[in-house]
């Protein structure tokens, strides 16, 4: 079986790596002339694109031909016309492999579609006007287009991302006067990531959506600090808390459906 991997980067090239290691034929993408050779090195055939200008491009029109497309392009940060640039995109892609009609898209979303707000929170309660910042109304907009494109999909609700030289703590340690003490935290492990996504192509679960988090959901300020602590960082300095009741994600979906332990189900353990 074929797949490929649109975004080599963080979750995406261990992503491949993996597959590659099940006999899957990968191919992978990058918007970076310095990271194919890595790619290629690792077995993995290597693609330079970027869009959506790649889109057209008839030098790359072996990587659309596929049987799986790991859809793996978050919105960029920052970018104030998110609104209407990356469902645009989104489109095209679709727009792109619409004319292999057994392409199954397993599309790398994020927790982000949902409020701030409203507790425990699962698969069916992201509601357009209500994500948590303009991205996620962007990804939102995004999975319906995909959902509305007859096109086989999953789409993975992706908590934050940590693990391997990556972690939140590296953002706030030695802030002052952090909002948001007891909001819960939403996270997942990579290598967790990597085995959800090998289960859904294993168990093809085709044309669902799940939420991707650990079964942990620490305050964050116990959380930051504790991890601040744990790799010899300045601590973080919180503010008084709020009277908000957060949403916490949840993941019983997938573990139901999946029959899915998490390897790191608390992000309090602090692992590599």
């Amino acid at each position: 079986m074929r797949i490929s991997v649109l975004g080599c980067g963080w979750l995406g090239f261990p992503l491949a790596q993996h597959l590659l290691k099940n006999d899957f034929v990968v191919k992978g993408s990058t918007t970076s002339k310095d990271k194919l050779p890595q790619i290629s090195q690792a077995g993995i055939d290597s693609y330079l694109i970027e869009l959506p200008k790649s889109l057209t491009d008839p030098n790359v029109d072996s990587f659309w031909n596929t049987d799986i497309l790991f859809f793996n392009i978050p919105p960029g940060r920052g970018n104030k016309n998110v609104l209407t640039e990356y469902p645009e995109m989104v489109q095209g892609v679709v727009n792109r492999v619409k004319q292999n009609p057994d392409i199954w898209i397993i599309f790398a979303s994020s927790t982000s579609v949902y409020s701030e707000t409203g507790g425990i929170t699962s698969e069916d309660d992201a509601k357009p006007g209500t994500a948590s910042r303009p991205s996620g109304e962007a990804i939102l907009a995004s999975e319906a287009i995909l959902r509305e494109s007859g096109i086989d999909y999953t789409i993975l609700r992706f908590g934050g991302l940590y693990g391997y030289g990556r972690h939140p703590v590296n953002h706030l340690s030695g802030k002052q006067n952090l909002k948001s003490p007891c909001k819960p935290v939403n996270l997942v492990h990579q290598s967790d990531c990597v085995r959800v996504v090998d289960e859904i192509i294993r168990q093809k679960r085709r044309n669902k959506i799940y939420n991707v988090v650990s079964d942990g959901h620490p305050p964050r300020k116990e959380f930051y600090r504790s991890a601040a602590k744990h790799f010899n960082l300045p601590l973080p300095e919180f503010g008084p808390p709020e009277d908000i009741q957060f949403r916490v994600v949840s993941n019983q979906k997938q573990k139901n459906d999946l029959n899915f332990s998490f390897s790191y189900p608390n992000p309090m353990d602090h692992t590599p």
